[in-house]
């Protein structure tokens, strides 16, 4: 059952898969703000990738998720710059720190996995491997494990060498760098990454997951899940 969350009054349209990381920080954000949304699914998968439709182009040039429809009219596209919206729209319950060496130590983490570890591990790339490049199927996990490891570990450095960490990634209220955090470990452990060599990303993704509005983000919550 998806947790119940306390709504504003904003009416945004958030087009999204399931199992989309990138998709998953964005309602993780628009959830922690208690903005209200409507989903619209687009399937990556069925009908050779519904992100790959004329019309869907329209709003998504490159053909990917999420797409976040505003209410003031128009569509936002790439995860971080539609989170760092929603922070401007909705201050009042923040996903960065104050000080901007925070701000820029929140940010880093929140890159390192949506830049560095993400853009090489995603479906696209992973289907252009095996089918231009004939790669294996253990192959291919064998490049998605060994480019999540490489990156957790030195998230895993980021913040177990940083006093400024918490409960969460940043002192103890969830922000951004644990809206990149989430959704990347919960992709490592859906492919059987190891993790044991991070203790302190296990124990943020533990806290986090005890939260509603991270409850409701879940793949496994979502309206399109399979």
């Amino acid at each position: 059952m998806i947790p119940a969350l306390f709504w504003t009054n904003t009416a945004m349209k958030l087009f999204s898969y399931f199992r989309s990381s990138a998709a998953y920080r964005v309602r993780i954000a628009l959830n922690l703000k208690g903005l209200q949304y409507d989903t619209e699914a687009v399937h990556l998968l069925k009908d050779g990738g519904q992100q790959h439709s004329a019309s869907y182009r329209e709003y998504s040039p490159l053909g990917t998720v999420p797409c976040l429809e505003i209410d003031e009219g128009g569509y936002l596209t790439q995860s971080l710059a539609i989170i760092e919206y929603l922070e401007e729209i909705s201050p009042e319950t923040p996903l960065l720190p104050v000080g901007p060496q925070d701000r820029a130590r929140v940010r880093s983490i929140a890159q390192t996995i949506s830049c560095d570890i993400h853009p090489i591990n995603n479906l696209r790339v992973l289907n252009f491997l095996t089918t231009q490049f004939e790669i294996s199927a253990d192959d291919k996990a064998r490049w998605y494990r060994h480019w999540v490891n490489e990156g957790l570990l030195a998230v895993e450095k980021m913040l177990a060498d940083d006093d400024r960490t918490g409960r969460f990634c940043h002192g103890d209220l969830p922000g951004l760098a644990d809206c990149c955090l989430v959704p990347q470990v919960f992709n490592a452990l859906r492919f059987d990454c190891p993790l044991e060599e991070m203790p302190t990303i296990r124990r943020i993704y533990k806290a986090c997951e005890e939260l509603a509005p991270f409850q409701a983000a879940s793949p496994l919550n979502q309206p399109d899940a399979e």
